[in-house]
């Protein structure tokens, strides 16, 4: 994914969160530079902290490196939010998948619509999620 794409789908995603009224968003620039853990997007509605990474994907299979959700998990855990990778698929919209529910490879992780349709959640659903 390009850095202006990738840029362009976390602003979807930040003007979605702020469009509910009652969540608060920042975006981390430079996410995935550097040594220390941060996600792409950390929202909050006061009761819950929501750490997102976000990719996205016009249709196949997404790749996903260690890393990028080693790092998510631990800044969660180290944040006290709940850990998504957010995915957005084209003419499909927005799934959230906890790392746990990706699929492993030697190399990594994958993603596709499929997983992400039976594992996963839409925006909707994830506003509404009770605090894991």
């Amino acid at each position: 994914m390009s850095k202006k794409k990738g840029s362009r789908i976390e602003r979807e995603l930040v003007n979605m969160f702020w469009d509910t009224k009652e969540w608060a968003v920042v975006r981390s620039a430079g996410s995935g530079l550097g040594s220390n853990p941060n996600p792409d997007l950390i929202a909050s509605n006061g009761k819950r902290y929501v750490a997102v990474e976000c990719k996205s994907i016009k249709g196949g299979t997404k790749y996903l490196d260690e890393d990028d959700v080693k790092q998510i998990t631990e800044f969660a855990n180290l944040f006290g939010a709940e850990a998504y990778i957010g995915m957005r698929f084209n003419h499909e919209g927005w799934y959230f998948l906890i790392p746990e529910d990706l699929k492993k490879t030697p190399n990594g992780y994958t993603i596709n619509l499929e997983l992400a349709k039976s594992k996963g959640i839409n925006f909707e659903e994830l506003l509404k999620k009770e605090k894991m």
